[in-house]
């Protein structure tokens, strides 16, 4: 199975691969939007902000679009999930609309979160084969859907709720780094991948 992880440009996907690689994976990774829907899996990972990730998106938008909403294989981890949307709070530029909805700046007196937070009320499927209890966050941004029905999963900061994963049909979104979670989130990649595979 070829996974194919989008390089925005903006920093080290060393943990990511690493965690993908495995399980008869082949990990490429790909800057051009066009040419990374040629793939079974697609990842966007969680690395950058999203004015400049959008940009660099951009030149293959309708592809992505259309590939997603064929059913290609998608994780959004952190940064990848706000691009799953609209717009964001952040910066310029369109996300890539596969859900509806816009993302806003995390509430609470410390931003951005950086560190351990709950995963609860899930009711993903992702989640329930492979529970994630505890995981890394480190986001000082949050999504949030025109519908919550596509959330699977919430988190809380300061008292301020926000969508921890959110789903479109084989499109799956993490507010956290899954990479960055332990054992449990090495294996919510890997369980998304063999849903992906069959």
């Amino acid at each position: 199975m070829k996974v194919t992880v989008f390089d925005y440009g903006a920093g080290n996907l060393h943990s990511l691969l690493k965690a993908i690689a495995g399980d008869g994976c082949r990990v490429d990774v790909e800057s051009d939007p066009a040419r990374a829907v040629s793939t079974d899996v697609l990842v966007l990972p969680g690395v950058g902000a999203f004015g400049h990730a959008a940009a660099r998106l951009a030149p293959g938008r309708d592809a992505l679009r259309a590939a997603l909403g064929a059913g290609l294989p998608c994780l959004g981890i952190c940064l990848g999930m706000q691009l799953l949307f609209d717009a964001s709070d952040e910066g310029a530029g369109l996300g890539l609309g596969v859900l509806r909805g816009r993302v806003r700046r995390l509430e609470g007196g410390r931003v951005p979160q950086i560190g351990w937070n709950t995963v609860d009320l899930a009711r993903d499927p992702l989640l329930a084969a492979a529970p994630v209890p505890i995981a890394y966050y480190a986001n000082g941004y949050v999504c949030h859907p025109d519908d919550a029905s596509c959330v699977g999963a919430w988190s809380e900061h300061e008292g301020t709720r926000f969508p921890a994963l959110v789903r479109a049909g084989n499109t799956v979104g993490v507010q956290f780094h899954p990479e960055k979670s332990s054992r449990a989130g090495v294996e919510l990649i890997r369980t998304f991948l063999r849903e992906a595979c069959s």
